[in-house]
């Protein structure tokens, strides 16, 4: 008797949670199946309207000679496996001469150092930077080095660059890119190429989530956020700035010069906050889909990482960065098209706590049907409603997300789409965790711990490549 009075007691408790958590996930899942839907919708009519189709570039224009001198800068730490793949593609796929890629290095990283200049050669288009301080410091304190050395090479030749492009040290780019954001940066003071994640045979589920979730973002979200004229976030590869946009965030942080530069080296998304630095200093951003003769995206692709755990420490910086540096350091702007995007922006931590209440809903439903069985409480109508509405919005998201990964990667990896949303979910609890833990850390005083991406393959080279070096080239 007295089991039988525990057993209900533990049910109606369970029961009681199970719907307090369905109104709350319920709820937020609604809300967000709308943001979503709005983005959708959006996208839909600019197809319809032909405004969100791809660009087009003919190989004569892809090598043709830029309109003025371009400073490419990557940042290099612990970088020796990757960065003279990185170096040797570049220098191969672009054949125009009037650009200088600027490698920054650290002193106490021969290896890195040693294989750039390896890599380099003779070739008078690299320039190697080495700062005074030791490694590592951040890459946002690296780049300013550069920057540094870029503006005192602008003074020692008597000439100015035209554009700032920046790299990671294990980016593949496209043979036109340098063309197609010397062309928009005619129009606009910053321009942001895809990013086009490498699939890697080794990891099915966590490297390849990044390519279902970067290739709907960067041909639904991104496009939609450009014909909006709202700020573009840079994703620190493949992102062009204008000289002169560059300067004015410089001045905006000090004085330009010694110590000076547009990057912030307490910021864990440096590039994403200088992306959104370029329209609070008035300047125009664009967001760029471009295709060359064969049909292939102009875009930066690159290996992610292949790891649960590197995974998470990735994006736990991303949401820490983004969520809630962004907040505290950028603030909220006035418009509705930036504030209705830097409201999904910022949605990573309450992303994390709705999905982690979603699956403690499934698990607490799989144990009240193992304790109560049959005898289950009637739910009411109106959370019927939500549950249907929660149930056609995952329908519609996967369908989503089987069509833009499908589109580039084909069918058998847009129906794996699919099942990875699952790892989506899962790297996105953690990552959210994660970066609340790092965030509380800082406000009771602790200082901002940058954790770098561990890189250990490179995309271009032919054995980490399903294709012969021709192809990969071309890529």
């Amino acid at each position: 008797m007295q089991a039988s009075t525990a057993l209900t007691g533990i049910v109606a408790c369970l029961q009681g949670l199970e719907h307090e958590l369905l109104l709350f996930v319920g709820f937020w899942f609604v809300i967000g199946a709308l943001d979503e839907f709005a983005i959708d919708a959006c996208w839909i009519v600019l197809r319809l309207t032909g405004r969100a189709r791809d660009g087009f570039i003919g190989d004569a224009d892809a090598q043709a000679p830029l309109s003025g001198r371009a400073a490419v800068m990557i940042a290099a730490w612990s970088e020796a496996e990757v960065i003279g793949p990185t170096v040797r593609h570049a220098l191969a796929a672009w054949r125009q001469q009037d650009f200088t890629l600027y490698l920054g290095c650290y002193g106490n990283d021969p290896a890195t150092v040693e294989a750039a200049v390896e890599a380099a050669g003779s070739d008078g288009r690299v320039r190697l930077v080495i700062g005074e301080m030791a490694g590592p410091t951040t890459k946002a304190d690296c780049l300013n080095r550069i920057y540094e050395a870029l503006c005192a090479d602008e003074q020692r030749q008597g000439r100015r660059y035209r554009s700032v492009i920046i790299h990671d040290a294990e980016d593949m780019v496209h043979p036109a890119a340098l063309a197609v954001m010397d062309a928009g940066l005619a129009r606009a003071d910053f321009v942001q190429l895809p990013v086009l994640p490498e699939l890697q045979p080794q990891s099915p589920w966590v490297a390849a989530h990044y390519a279902d979730e970067f290739v709907e973002s960067h041909g639904k979200a991104m496009v939609v956020r450009d014909a909006l004229g709202a700020a573009i976030p840079a994703a620190g590869v493949g992102c062009g700035f204008s000289r002169g946009m560059i300067a004015r965030i410089a001045r905006r942080r000090g004085d330009e010069g010694a110590h000076g530069g547009p990057f912030a080296a307490e910021c864990l998304t440096e590039d994403y906050e200088l992306g959104l630095l370029v329209r609070r200093e008035g300047g125009r951003s664009r967001f760029l889909r471009v295709r060359d003769e064969a049909g292939r995206l102009v875009a930066t692709r690159a290996y992610f990482p292949a790891r649960l755990s590197d995974a998470v420490r990735q994006k736990s910086r991303w949401v820490h960065g983004i969520a809630f540096q962004g907040w505290d350091r950028l603030g909220w702007t006035r418009g509705f098209a930036d504030t209705w995007m830097a409201l999904r922006d910022r949605r990573g931590p309450l992303t994390a706590v709705v999905l982690a209440c979603g699956y403690a809903l499934l698990a607490i439903e799989a144990l009240l049907w193992i304790l109560a069985g049959q005898e289950r409480s009637v739910v009411p109508d109106g959370l019927r409603v939500l549950l249907a509405i929660c149930l056609a919005g995952f329908v519609w998201r996967a369908a989503m997300r089987f069509v833009f990964t499908a589109r580039e990667y084909g069918v058998i990896e847009g129906l794996g789409a699919i099942a990875r949303i699952l790892t989506g979910n899962l790297v996105a609890i953690l990552a959210g965790r994660r970066a609340l833990a790092g965030y509380l850390k800082v406000l009771r005083g602790g200082g901002v711990h940058w954790e770098k991406t561990l890189h250990h393959g490179h995309p271009a080279l032919p054995d980490h490549r399903q294709a012969d070096p021709q192809e990969a080239l071309a890529a």
